[in-house]
């Protein structure tokens, strides 16, 4: 650029070496129309996972004769069609192991006395609720007498589960802001950066943990037992699966990285969690990739920790660690890359 040019406007400069700039009508109407595709993307993105959220070949176990076993599973097919996938256990006992452990969502015990469901409020109150209900139409068509038992009940302190259903904004924002805000504190040491992110975590699952115990009763624990500390440590390794790759794009790419990957956890790893209803409670295929993103998992491993003693937490925690490990390879790779265009950079200037 010439001396010449320096103070003149960008648009005046593309004029004068001869670009054609599009009218200003050009330009409003397509801006208009990108802006109002991004409106549409977010309505889709925010709204159709729970417009479309429903029983959908969701596990339950069948215990009961065969003749009448399977005389039940027609009728659920019937009541419900594609609702539930049923699986038959030996006994009573069998069934409530496989609830507690997560293998399925609930189930249906049929003898003499007629039907016995079993729910779970604590792995899903929309999955429980929408059981009972199909066990009560279930009663009503054929007459039977239809009881109901919570096996895994949520707290009384929080019985429809909005404590831990709401954590879905406050782990994404846990993981983009801090990323930023000790970028700005250590703009220069690396070391300390990834420290604060780190240290930030701990702190941050403790905290989510603390209010989720003392100030929602949420969980049902103390200060000292093992699940408050099973729980601090999900949420910690949440917000640390969303910072640590967030900060190692930007590392990696710049703010370009940081950005895409920020808008990606924001605005489908936020939707698409399913920390409310459980990921069987959304669209299959929208549940599976809300459940890869760390928002998902760390929302499936805290409510394992908090209500299952665990019980299938293991596949959302090694998804979460591996975002760890993924983002501290792209944090590595751009700090060798910094060092290495650094006395280039140097030399170049001499």
């Amino acid at each position: 650029m010439t001396p010449a040019t320096m103070g003149t406007p960008a648009v005046e400069v593309k004029e004068a070496s001869g670009k054609k700039m599009p009218s200003p009508v050009v330009m409003l109407a397509g801006l208009t129309a990108g802006l109002g595709a991004i409106l549409i993307l977010l309505l889709m993105v925010f709204i159709l996972p729970s417009l479309k959220s429903g029983a959908h070949d969701l596990r339950v176990g069948v215990v009961g004769a065969p003749a009448a076993a399977g005389l039940l599973e027609q009728s659920l097919a019937t009541a419900a069609p594609d609702a539930y996938e049923p699986q038959r256990y030996d006994s009573e006992a069998a069934l409530r192991d496989a609830i507690e452990n997560r293998e399925v969502v609930g189930g249906f015990v049929v003898d003499e006395a007629g039907v016995h469901a079993l729910a779970a409020s604590a792995g899903s109150a929309s999955i429980s609720g929408n059981l009972t209900g199909t066990a009560q139409a279930l009663g009503q068509a054929t007459g039977e007498k239809v009881t109901v038992e919570d096996v895994v009940p949520l707290p009384e302190g929080d019985p429809t589960g909005i404590g831990i259903g709401g954590l879905a904004f406050p782990l994404v924002f846990g993981g983009i802001v801090p990323v930023v805000a000790f970028r700005k504190i250590f703009p220069r040491s690396s070391g300390w950066y990834l420290t604060g992110l780190v240290t930030f975590s701990a702190v941050g699952g403790f905290v989510v943990a603390s209010m989720l115990t003392f100030g929602f009763g949420s969980i049902e624990t103390g200060l000292w037992s093992t699940t408050f500390w099973a729980v601090a440590g999900s949420i910690a390794l949440g917000i640390a699966a969303l910072a640590i790759p967030l900060a190692g794009l930007q590392n990696a790419f710049g703010a370009k990285g940081f950005t895409i990957g920020a808008m990606v956890m924001m605005f489908l790893g936020n939707p698409l969690a399913g920390i409310a209803g459980s990921a069987a409670w959304l669209p299959s295929g929208l549940g599976t990739v809300g459940q890869i993103l760390p928002p998902g998992a760390a929302g499936t491993l805290v409510r394992s920790a908090a209500y299952f003693g665990g019980a299938g937490g293991l596949t959302a925690g090694l998804t979460l660690v591996t975002w760890i490990v993924v983002g501290l390879v792209l944090f590595v790779t751009g700090m060798r890359r910094a060092a290495v265009s650094t006395p280039e950079a140097v030399e170049l200037a001499s």
